[in-house]
């Protein structure tokens, strides 16, 4: 378990004075008129979505599933998800958004091109404490959809599961190798240590894992969303780990990477081939709700790139606080 965010703004701070007994839950009113996209809400609507996972010090369990907090959470899904919706492009076309995903402009251009070729050892460890908001719960989000399937569907999804979660092995865990990962480049790896200050673009993303996953309505949405990482996470982690090694970084660092590599290689297939095409096959409707995943992560990816890159090449902090050895000019949401 960990403490409660700091809040950053009226909406966050309403979620957490709530919890804490300090005042009631706010209408789902109290929701509206914020930025989709912005800090406040997204640092609300993932404090909501944490009371799934491991909760907060002295937050009781019984606030999982409070009705009034539900209904506020309800509102900030609605604009959080129509924010999503406007921004990507309404398809069907499953087979050419997943074969999207396997082209790659060359030369390439994105947070892992750079981290590999030019990359300062201060941004890997600042991209690893944006990760962390997700890495130390990898997988977990994705396991909501598991009673939401049926047959070749299910088996196939658990099997790949199976594997995020070490084979039945504590130590392969890949949320444990990511700790390893970050005491490896001295940072901690206590989970959500760094939640304070990474910024929206990183959250917003594990948000919509969470949001996906609690909603069986959303189950093709997450399906989407799922084959997209895996399908781009190999040859990432490929650009990552070689940058590792140019920098010295230590094993513990480089192994979270080759790991994902060779994993997640085999991984797309068995999405692409034995998931997607078992639950289209069962359920042919939810093919728009399967573009929609991918293209609303793709759109949060590129979204969180951008941010890195921006505050990178302006030789700043891509988080709210500085870590040590970082420049001191914080970067914004």
């Amino acid at each position: 378990m960990t403490a409660l965010p700091h809040p950053r703004g009226p909406l966050s701070e309403a979620v957490t004075t709530a919890l804490t007994g300090a005042a009631p839950v706010p209408p789902p009113a109290a929701a509206r008129g914020h930025d989709p996209f912005g800090d406040d809400l997204a640092l609300a609507l993932h404090t909501c979505y944490e009371l799934h996972y491991r909760g907060f010090d002295d937050v009781s369990p019984d606030w999982e599933w409070e009705p009034e907090l539900l209904a506020l959470r309800a509102e900030m899904e609605r604009s959080f998800l129509d924010a999503l919706r406007e921004q990507v492009r309404v398809s069907d076309d499953v087979t050419g958004a997943l074969d999207g995903l396997l082209v790659e402009t060359v030369p390439g251009s994105g947070v892992s091109h750079h981290l590999r070729d030019r990359g300062e050892w201060w941004q890997l460890r600042e991209h690893f404490a944006h990760r962390s908001i997700y890495h130390l719960k990898e997988a977990d989000p994705h396991a909501w959809v598991i009673p939401r399937l049926q047959g070749r569907a299910k088996a196939a999804l658990v099997a790949v599961e199976f594997d995020e979660f070490g084979g039945g092995r504590g130590d392969r865990v890949h949320a444990r190798l990511f700790a390893d990962l970050l005491e490896g480049a001295g940072l901690s790896p206590e989970y959500l240590h760094y939640l304070d200050v990474v910024p929206a673009p990183q959250i917003r993303i594990v948000n919509l894992m969470s949001l996906l996953g609690l909603h069986r309505g959303l189950r093709g949405a997450l399906v989407g969303h799922f084959a997209d990482a895996e399908i781009t996470t190999a040859p990432s982690a490929q650009r990552l780990a070689t940058g590792l090694h140019r920098l010295g970084a230590a094993p513990e660092c480089v192994h979270f990477y080759t790991e994902h590599v060779e994993a997640d290689a085999v991984h797309e297939q068995v999405l692409r081939r034995d998931v997607i095409g078992d639950l289209l096959d069962r359920e042919p409707h939810l093919a728009t709700d399967v573009v929609f995943g991918i293209e609303a992560t793709e759109f949060l990816e590129a979204k969180l790139s951008e941010h890195l890159l921006d505050a990178w090449g302006a030789g700043r902090t891509s988080l709210l606080s500085p870590l040590d050895g970082a420049p001191q000019l914080a970067a914004s949401g």
